[in-house]
């Protein structure tokens, strides 16, 4: 049980062993290093039955073999986001004998689930989580009561456990309230993903907390926000709503919770761009065709309804923010290059002030460039193949919700210059042209000629920026995985600064950085 002093957050009353391995998977769906679940009640309570749930749906694999460690006591799980321990302390004689199974350490490197947790006394690590189970009123029903140990952790679980649980009303309301959760994917922002699976369909969760807080008057605002990053979903609402207006395959919403930036969306698929790591050209002609329609088609407002009342305004690709993103180049990358420890003093302030002119030159002369709804991550891990589609139905669009007013050939760049993927200057090339040429088959009026010098200058905006961003990422993040594509976006670089129109850049980067 609890400790004597342990705060209860609330109790459920679960109906069956099915309600068990929800409550189980949502659970999983909120685990992260440092958490302990101490699971408590009598034998046969239901606390073996949701462990092995729990660990089941965090490993994603629902035939994971999870033995009892009533014997061994300790059974540790090193699993692709993170290693889980799950303790039985039935036969645990003496709390001191918990020293020896290291579960401080386990912590500190995972997560641990405790059954028996009173059998360690006062050794059990502060900030547990506490589940008591009890008999509920049908046979196989069970009661939990959710308890923390200290003020803080109380609300620091108490908020966890409000938005997990959250989600699981909103699957119910989209009609998803049976599904299993399994934990799909992070991106390099705040947001998660989940895929939901029940009766051989499935469907998205899209686990979106507010990005930033707006600055007040008078404060600094935040990097999100400087860079028009989507801060809620509400843009994702309204830039959704109106592709699939306009007969674009962005996914359904099925449910949404605007006030808890939580949606239920149509899962478009699995398939992807590429295969065994390398661009599949076909699809990449299809997402480069998709781009010159949409870019060809009647203009695009600025400013969308919402499904719920109200309008959101797409905001504009601004001088700051272009400038702002540029800068994560000399901020992380620079340093990191030079084998020094990150500082935004490390760059001289003449040398900031002389990099900032250059793009400022830069942009100026693309200041006449077409101009449009750019969605600024148009790119295979955004793009879902679907192959008995036909047109521009083929493509699922996902991932758009930073989506800004800008020049039109940055989302070219972005296809063609994909980040994730090398690809051949050959087909970068290809594809560039293939999109002139269906411009120009709509409209003879269509010039190449500023739209390359645009295609330059954006990319090679974009490639600064990501280079900065993936070290941030690692270092600050604890994201290494971004490290793998640098010296493609270093290459990717290059490219870009290849054009006359970079040449005082080109220069620049080739004098201030080497290469």
């Amino acid at each position: 049980m609890a400790p004597v002093s342990a705060t209860e957050l609330f109790s459920l009353d679960l109906v069956n062993e099915a309600a068990t391995i929800r409550l189980a998977e949502d659970l999983a769906a909120l685990l992260s290093a440092g958490d302990l679940i101490a699971l408590s009640g009598n034998l046969g309570a239901g606390k073996s039955t949701f462990a092995r749930a729990l660990l089941r749906a965090f490993a994603a694999n629902s035939a994971l073999e999870v033995p009892s460690p009533t014997f061994t006591l300790v059974q540790t799980y090193d699993l692709p986001r993170l290693s889980v321990s799950h303790l039985d302390l039935y036969r645990l004689e003496d709390p001191e004998e918990l020293l020896e199974l290291g579960l401080d350490e386990l912590v500190a490197s995972g997560a641990a689930l405790v059954e028996w947790p009173e059998k360690a006394g006062h050794l059990l690590p502060s900030g547990a989580l506490f589940l008591t189970f009890s008999a509920g009123h049908d046979d196989d029903g069970r009661h939990v009561v959710f308890s923390a140990d200290e003020a803080g952790t109380a609300a620091r679980w108490g908020a966890r456990l409000e938005r997990t649980i959250a989600i699981r009303s909103l699957m119910h309301a989209a009609g998803w309230g049976q599904a299993s959760r399994r934990y799909l994917i992070g991106d390099a922002a705040a947001r998660t993903y989940e895929r939901l699976h029940y009766d051989g369909a499935s469907a998205i969760v899209m686990n979106a907390p507010p990005l930033y807080t707006l600055a007040a008057p008078g404060e600094t605002p935040s990097y999100g926000e400087i860079v028009h990053r989507a801060r809620t979903i509400a843009p994702f609402l309204a830039l959704t709503t109106e592709l699939r207006r306009r007969g674009y395959a962005a996914p359904e919403i099925l449910a949404a919770d605007e006030d808890r930036c939580l949606i239920v969306l149509e899962d478009l698929g699995t398939d992807t761009m590429v295969h065994d790591h390398a661009p599949i050209p076909e699809r990449y002609e299809a997402a480069a065709l998709l781009l010159a329609d949409m870019h060809a088609s009647a203009p695009w407002s600025e400013t969308l309804p919402l499904p719920g009342g109200g309008s959101y305004t797409i905001p504009a690709y601004s001088r700051r923010a272009l400038l702002t993103e540029a800068d994560l180049f000399l901020d992380w990358y620079v340093p990191w290059r030079a084998g020094v420890p990150v500082s935004p003093d490390f760059v001289p302030a003449d040398v900031r002030e002389e990099y900032h002119a250059l793009w400022h030159k830069a942009l100026d002369d693309i200041a006449h460039a077409e101009t449009g709804w750019v969605l600024r991550d148009y790119h295979s891990p955004n793009i879902i193949w679907r192959e008995q589609r036909h047109g521009i139905d083929r493509l699922g669009l996902i991932d758009y919700q930073d989506c800004v007013i800008g020049p039109l050939a940055y989302d070219v760049s972005s296809l063609a210059l994909d980040a994730r993927v090398d690809m051949p200057h050959e087909l970068e090339r290809y594809l560039v042209d293939l999109y002139v040429t269906a411009r120009r088959t709509v409209d003879t009026r269509f010039d190449p000629e500023p739209f390359h010098a645009a295609y330059a200058v954006t990319a090679a905006q974009r490639v600064a920026k990501i280079l900065g961003l993936f070290i941030r990422l690692n270092l600050r993040e604890g994201k290494p995985g971004y490290m793998a594509h640098l010296p493609r976006m270093a290459g990717y670089l290059d490219r870009a600064l290849a054009h006359p129109v970079l040449a005082d850049l080109n220069h620049w980067f080739h004098k201030r950085i080497g290469g």
